[in-house]
């Protein structure tokens, strides 16, 4: 028993021995493995430069002409012609309204100047007869063969026949005024485009009761659009129309470069900001997009750029690849700060002199050796 137990226990070394030894053979295969190469890549070494010193501020996209058609007297929208997205032409019939007070005054209107050019033709009536009788009265007083009452009764008939027909006159002038005004009103319950370009709200329905200054919906000019960026009022003497502003739409994608077009001389009280205005030259552009602008306020600060294409984003992480002394390549964890048009301002996690690879980054993995 005794024999046994001690052949055993002489296998069991044996075999951790072997064991020791296979690992320990694994380990140097795998320390003497030769690094990865990486050829086809360049590099740059970090410098510092003057970046220009810009302001990054957000804004949304506005129509440069815009109307918002609203109704100017009650009733229901018995025609709708239009909806959103619909272009129309100015003077368009977009809808109709139904109100039947105001065409009923109208149709009163209209027939009361009938009535009041009835009574001008009376009263010229009685003005002829009233003249004509005048002019026998008179050549009878000439000839004394009538008193002075009788001549001053139809003197005084004569005057009078001409101040109705004055005033027959004024009323019909009064009628037909009316009449306009009552036409003037009875054609708001027509509903037309004041401006030519796209329906971009309609927030009222077929059937709906509307009233005076109620929107029954907005038209947008498609041919002008500006980016409004917000401004604090701290920088209201260094961002001036002319300012060089490099614009950022997230729905156009490529950034381009353009300037400041007009400057709201007003500040908003509840954000203490203005408003820079940016025209967009582009196609295809809805009112309400959001933008990005880096406002360049004209003065530099030194920094550290690099070419777009040596950074590398992992979702939240953002990093490059430095190489040491040797030319391995190690991943670093990077802040970034504005785009400079093809390269990127570096705000942290670099220092000058070090190299970072800045082109077939992708083909870059840790510990490589890059050539």
């Amino acid at each position: 028993m005794r024999n046994y137990v001690m052949t055993v226990s002489i296998l069991l070394t044996a075999a951790m021995a072997v064991g020791g030894c296979s690992k320990k053979h694994e380990a140097d295969n795998k320390a003497a493995l030769p690094a990865v190469v990486v050829k086809g890549t360049s590099s740059e070494t970090v410098k510092s430069s003057a970046v220009p010193e810009t302001l990054e501020v957000v804004g949304t996209v506005r129509a440069g002409t815009s109307a918002v058609v609203s109704a100017r007297i009650p009733g229901s929208v018995s025609i709708l012609m239009v909806r959103e997205g619909d272009r129309v032409r100015k003077g368009q019939l977009l809808g109709q309204l139904e109100a039947v007070e105001n065409l009923a005054n109208a149709a009163v209107a209209t027939a009361g100047i009938d009535d009041a050019r009835q009574g001008v033709d009376e009263a010229k009536s009685r003005k002829k007869l009233a003249d004509s009788t005048f002019d026998r009265y008179n050549m009878l007083f000439n000839e004394k063969a009538i008193s002075r009452q009788e001549f001053d009764v139809k003197q005084s008939e004569k005057e009078l026949a001409s101040q109705g027909l004055s005033r027959a006159e004024s009323r019909l002038k009064q009628a037909q005024e009316r009449s306009r005004a009552a036409s003037t009103i009875s054609d708001y319950t027509r509903i037309t485009a004041p401006i030519s370009g796209i329906i971009t709200s309609k927030p009222v329905d077929l059937g709906a009761t509307v009233f005076p200054a109620q929107p029954l919906m907005t038209i947008e000019d498609e041919g002008s659009y500006f980016l409004e960026l917000a401004v604090p009022e701290s920088l209201s003497t260094r961002v001036k129309p002319g300012s060089t502003v490099l614009v950022m739409l997230d729905a156009l994608g490529a950034p381009f470069e353009t300037r400041i077009a007009e400057i709201v001389p007003s500040v908003d009280p509840s954000n203490r900001s203005f408003i820079a205005k940016i025209t967009l030259p582009q196609k295809a552009l809805k009112s309400g997009m959001f933008g990005r602008g880096a406002i360049n306020l004209g003065t530099t600060v030194n920094g550290i750029t690099l070419p777009k294409k040596a950074v590398v984003e992992h979702g939240a992480m953002t990093s490059v690849w430095v190489l040491d002394k040797d030319k391995s390549a190690r991943m670093r964890i990077i802040k970034i700060g504005k785009a400079l048009g093809d390269r990127q301002e570096i705000l942290s996690g670099l220092s000058e002199g070090e190299i970072v690879v800045v082109s077939g980054v992708e083909k870059v993995i840790e510990g490589s050796k890059v050539e």
